[in-house]
């Protein structure tokens, strides 16, 4: 486990000496708070809840969301109890409020590897236009020094099954039909 935190602290610190600037800070907590709660994937799964063709995927978005949430949130989390590395390294000055709960797996990573997985198996075009937002707010997490690229790995990698699990149930028992009828 320590081989794994050198490499993680190995990671943060190079971002933190390389890619560090006013630029980005300001852009990176942009993506941090989009996505702050699941946010912006939240708002997206109910607008997609208005539009018959897109309604399917709107409930497996808002589904996946909150199973996610509650895997990583409340089960994983106090499982594992991993100090956040900002709570570690505490020399890092943080552009974003410094989080208090445990640092495993991210939450901003699991609600934006949801997003990108429903998105990328049900409206193709949606998905490719979400995988980018996805993508840099799990980097935001690693950019601002309050995630370690294993918690971000894990979080997106529960997102993207819980999204993979809803989407077979509602395929399985019929939901998706129901939700998003072909229309002539």
């Amino acid at each position: 486990m320590e081989m794994i935190t050198d490499m993680d602290f190995a990671v943060l610190d190079w971002i933190q000496s390389v890619l560090r600037c006013t630029v980005l800070d300001w852009l990176m907590t942009g993506f941090s708070y989009l996505a702050e709660g699941g946010a912006v994937w939240i708002v997206l799964g109910i607008v997609l809840l208005f539009f018959r063709k897109t309604r399917a995927a709107g409930a497996a978005l808002l589904a996946s969301l909150l199973i996610g949430w509650v895997i990583g949130g409340f089960v994983i989390k106090p499982l594992v109890q991993r100090v956040r590395p900002c709570n570690i390294n505490t020399d890092v000055l943080l552009a974003v409020k410094r989080p208090s709960s445990y640092s495993f797996p991210s939450g901003h990573s699991i609600t934006s590897g949801a997003a990108a997985a429903v998105m990328l198996a049900t409206h193709r075009k949606i998905g490719w236009a979400v995988l980018p937002v996805a993508l840099l707010v799990m980097f935001s997490r690693l950019y601002h020094y309050v995630h370690y690229p294993t918690d971000v790995l894990a979080g997106a990698l529960l997102g993207v099954l819980t999204a993979v699990v809803v989407l077979l149930i509602m395929r399985k028992t019929g939901l998706e039909r129901k939700l998003s009828p072909h229309t002539a």
